[in-house]
């Protein structure tokens, strides 16, 4: 677990003391967004998972369009909620989060109620999911994680990846948060935007045929002191994704909880 100073500690706290209310305001969403701690609780070290920072979430937006946005890894739901409130929308949003740890899901759905939150795992449901997103978004964990789980193409370690090319088959775009080294190029922190010879980068575009782009150019080297226990270089990378990937055969055993937040997903969309 990290090692939270006292003003982190009483922030935390004061957080956890707000997520006890049935109904939060506007403000107080965002008081809990900018100060509970993923760390005091949980060893996100190890999971290679750390929240979007709220201002970092609030220039991301910006590169998500149409009304139907898939959110996945979501953990409570700092992005898909910045899109939410601080965007205009034409037409309703629809907004489907999915999370693994229930802990997340459940302080997710008194931050962003709008949304479809589905506690589960991804690698055992995207072939059950519909493939009509506008835009599949993600802040997915980094690094080499201890997991055997497989994507549908991408033969490589890095999990952050193994999220890419599962989107690639549920949506027609793609925005994400990943580390610098895993994108292709370089924009953060340097003087000129630049493609670099990755070796991540590479073995993605030879697997899926897929290759990150900058989108408008978000510099994020700006908000990097204000991630909760990691200093890391990111990118935000986006995809156009052509025709959606030719899907699997669905997995013919799929876990029982998570069949059961699919089919109230399937519910609510007729």
């Amino acid at each position: 677990m990290a090692k939270l100073t006292k003003q982190q500690s009483k922030a935390h706290r004061d957080a956890v003391t707000l997520l006890e209310k049935n109904v939060l305001t506007l403000d107080e969403k965002m008081f809990v967004f900018e100060n509970w701690q993923e760390g005091a609780e949980h060893d996100n070290g190890i999971a290679g998972a750390f929240f979007t920072p709220l201002d970092y979430a609030n220039d991301f937006k910006l590169e998500v369009c149409g009304p139907k946005i898939l959110d996945l890894c979501a953990g409570i739901g700092v992005l898909a909620f910045a899109w939410f409130h601080f965007r205009h929308h034409d037409t309703p949003p629809q907004i489907t989060c999915f999370e693994v740890n229930p802990a997340y899901v459940a302080i997710g759905k008194k931050l962003l109620p709008e949304a479809t939150w589905i506690c589960a795992d991804v690698f055992d449901v995207w072939r059950d999911l519909p493939c009509d997103f506008d835009t599949v978004i993600s802040n997915p964990p980094f690094g080499r994680l201890m997991t055997d789980r497989k994507a549908p193409r991408y033969t490589g370690p890095e999990f952050e990846l193994k999220i890419v090319d599962i989107a690639a088959h549920l949506g027609t775009f793609g925005a994400f948060i990943l580390p610098q080294a895993s994108t292709g190029f370089r924009y953060s922190g340097a003087q000129y935007y630049e493609r670099t010879d990755s070796p991540k980068a590479a073995k993605f575009l030879a697997d899926t045929g897929l290759q990150f782009e900058a989108g408008c150019g978000i510099d994020t080297t700006v908000l990097q002191d204000q991630w909760k226990q990691v200093n890391v270089i990111t990118e935000i990378a986006c995809i156009e994704f052509p025709d959606h990937a030719p899907a699997l055969q669905p997995d013919p055993s799929p876990l029982p909880a998570a069949t059961e937040q699919l089919s109230l997903f399937a519910a609510e969309e007729v």
